[in-house]
C-alpha cells in the first residue's frame, strides 16, 4: 500500500509468513468493511436529511468521502498485495497511488476546515452569521479538493511498476521511479502541511473554544435572570431554556469534533514517526508486524469517525436509525396515495451559523409510523 510513502517495501509473497497474511486479511476486511459502510451512511444522511445540511456537516461529508477513498484505494488493495504480487497493472499503480494521497491529504484539511468553522461560530458569533454558511462551506470544500487534487498530480510521475524474475516466476510491484532518498523533501512537506500544521492549528483553536465554552460561557440570558423573571410569562422561560439548550448543544458538537482531531493525531502518529525516523536511518526500520500496525492505524482512523458521530451526536444517531428504517420500509408495499399533512416545528440549528430557531414545514408522509399513529411528531434532540 502506498500509504507507507516508501517505507513499506513490497516483498515476494513467499517472504510473508502465513500468520501475517491471515491477520492482515481479517483485520483489513473488518476495519475497511465497517469504515466503508459507516462513511457511506454519513454521506447519505446529510444529503438526504434537510436539517442535517449545516456548515459543520458539510465538512464532515468531505471527511467521509476522503476516508472512503483511503479505505478503497489503500485498504482493500493491501489484501491482494500481501498474498500475491501487484495485480492492478501500470495504470492501477498510478491511479491507486494518486487516490491514496488524495484521500489522506483531504482528510487532514477537512479536519482543519471544520476546526476553523467551529472557532468562528463560537468565538466570533456575530461574524459567524456571515462567514459560517452552507454556501461558503461548499466553496471552501471545493477549493480544498481542487488544490489537493492538483498537488497530488506529482505522484503520476513518481511511481512505476517493476518486475523481478525469480526461479519460479516473476514478481510485479508498484514502487518509486528513483531512489528513496530523493523523496525526502516530499515526505517532510507532507508531514508539515498535512499533519503538523493541522494539529498545531487545532490545538490553539480548541484551546480558545474551550475557554469560551467552559470557563467564560457564551453571553446568554443569566440563570438568575431566568429564575427571577418567571412571573413575566412563559415566553421568557422558553427563551432561557433555548439559550441553555443552544450552549449545551455547542459543547456537545465541540467535544465530538475534538475527539475526531485527537484520534487523527494518535492514529497517524506511528506512521508519521516511522517516516521521520527512517529518513535518518540506513537501513530503515521495516519490521513487518510494526508496518502492519501502522497500516491498521491509518485504516482505523478512516473507519472510526462514523462510530464517534453515532456515540456522541443524537442527531446523527437518529438520522442513522431513520436511514436504516427507510431501507427496511422500501421493500414494503405502501398506500397508492396519501394526502400530504403538514405540521410546524421549531428546530435548533446548533451546527449552523445562526443561533436563531427556524420554523419550517415538513411532510408527515416522510414519517409513516408517526402519521398512522396520529401522535404529535417529535423533533430529534440536538447533539
Amino acid at each position: 500500500s502506498e500509504t507507507s510513502q516508501g517505507d513499506f517495501d513490497r516483498h515476494s509473497p513467499s517472504f510473508h509468513p502465513l500468520e501475517l497474511q491471515v491477520v492482515t486479511i481479517l483485520l483489513v476486511l473488518l476495519v475497511c468493511g465497517v469504515g466503508i459502510v459507516g462513511n457511506a451512511m454519513v454521506v447519505l444522511v446529510v444529503l438526504r436529511t434537510k436539517h442535517m445540511v449545516t456548515p459543520t456537516n458539510c465538512y464532515l461529508v468531505s471527511l467521509a468521502v476522503a476516508d472512503l477513498i483511503v479505505l478503497l484505494a489503500a485498504g482493500l488493495p493491501n489484501i491482494s498485495e500481501v498474498v500475491a504480487s501487484w495485480v492492478y497493472g501500470y495504470a492501477g499503480c498510478l491511479c491507486i497511488t494518486y487516490l491514496q494521497y488524495l484521500g489522506i491529504n483531504i482528510s487532514a484539511w477537512s479536519i482543519t476546515a471544520f476546526t476553523v468553522e467551529r472557532y468562528i461560530a463560537i468565538c466570533h458569533s456575530i461574524k459567524a452569521q456571515l462567514l459560517c454558511t452552507v454556501s461558503r462551506a461548499k466553496r471552501i470544500i471545493s477549493s480544498l479538493w481542487l488544490f489537493t487534487s492538483l498537488y497530488c498530480l506529482m505522484w503520476f510521475f513518481l511511481v512505476d511498476t517493476s518486475q523481478v524474475i525469480f526461479s519460479d516466476g516473476a514478481q510485479v510491484s508498484c514502487g518509486y521511479r528513483v531512489s528513496r532518498s530523493l523523496y525526502m523533501p516530499i515526505y517532510f512537506l507532507d508531514f508539515v502541511v498535512f499533519y503538523i500544521i493541522p494539529l498545531g492549528l487545532a490545538t490553539v483553536l480548541y484551546g480558545l473554544i474551550a475557554r469560551i465554552l467552559f470557563t467564560s460561557p457564551l453571553p446568554t440570558t443569566p440563570q438568575h435572570a431566568c429564575l427571577g423573571s418567571m412571573h413575566q410569562g412563559g415566553s421568557h422561560n422558553l427563551s432561557c431554556r433555548s439559550n441553555e439548550g443552544a450552549l449545551s448543544s455547542r459543547k456537545q458538537v465541540t467535544k465530538m469534533l475534538a475527539v475526531v482531531v485527537v484520534l487523527f493525531a494518535l492514529l497517524w502518529m506511528p506512521y508519521r514517526t516511522l517516516v521521520v525516523v527512517n529518513s535518518f536511518m540506513d537501513p530503515p526500520y521495516l519490521n513487518i508486524w510494526f508496518l502492519l500496525f501502522c497500516r491498521m492505524c491509518i485504516y482505523l482512523n478512516s473507519a472510526i469517525n462514523p462510530i464517534i458521530y453515532n456515540l456522541m451526536s443524537q442527531k446523527f444517531r437518529a438520522a442513522f436509525r431513520k436511514l436504516c428504517k427507510c431501507e427496511q420500509n422500501s421493500t414494503e408495499n405502501r398506500p397508492p396515495y396519501t394526502a400530504p399533512v403538514y405540521y410546524s416545528v421549531v428546530k435548533d440549528y446548533s451546527h449552523d451559523s445562526s443561533d436563531h430557531n427556524v420554523t419550517e414545514q415538513e411532510d408527515l408522509n416522510s414519517l409513516p409510523v408517526l402519521a398512522t399513529k396520529s401522535k404529535p411528531a417529535k423533533e430529534a434532540p440536538g447533539p
